[in-house]
């Protein structure tokens, strides 16, 4: 009976600690949304960013789940939140809950079954995925908007969000996909 309630005890420990991720997450994009107004673009990049809405209900949730994450630790091959994440399982145990969408695999599966979009396109809750380990599609993160993305690096092993042309990641950036409309 005792280790039952340590396990409940844990249980209750790690959603409370999601429900607070998850308010900071909402409190921050609600920032974002605020302040993330863009020049309008010219030309074919204008063309190019008018075949997709600016943000979609589905994208936004998956934003929102993203960011209550921050902060996890990161795991070789881990799927759930109170194991550990890596890049791959952060973006199927996102997808699966905030949206329902099944997405699973490697990273490079993930990008195989996305519809690729340029990287002016993007949108929050699309994907970008990176060559990091002299392999194509070997990282994946969650876009979520103003040239950012979430995700779980090995480095540093925790779940975080950094900028799309920050060196290392411009040098490695390969593409763009997304599961959306």
């Amino acid at each position: 009976m005792h280790g039952a309630s340590r396990k409940s005890r844990n249980a209750q420990f790690i959603l409370c600690t999601m429900r607070v991720h998850l308010f900071i997450a909402c409190a921050v994009s609600l920032l974002l949304a605020a302040c993330a107004s863009k020049p309008p673009a010219s030309g074919a990049v204008s063309q190019r960013l008018s075949e997709r809405p600016a943000s979609s209900p589905k994208g936004n949730d998956v934003v929102i789940f993203a960011l209550g994450l921050i902060d996890t630790a990161y795991r070789f091959g881990g799927k759930n939140p109170s194991a550990g994440l890596d890049c791959s399982g952060m973006v199927s145990f996102i997808y699966g809950q905030a949206v329902g969408l099944r997405v699973s695999g490697s990273a490079a599966d993930i990008a195989r079954r996305g519809r690729p979009i340029e990287r002016t396109a993007l949108r929050p809750g699309d994907l970008v995925f990176f060559n990091t380990r002299n392999a194509p599609f070997s990282h994946v993160g969650v876009y979520i908007g103003d040239d950012r993305f979430v995700h779980a690096p090995s480095s540093n092993g925790r779940v975080r969000i950094d900028q799309l042309d920050a060196r290392y990641f411009a040098q490695r950036f390969e593409t763009a996909r997304t599961y959306f409309d």
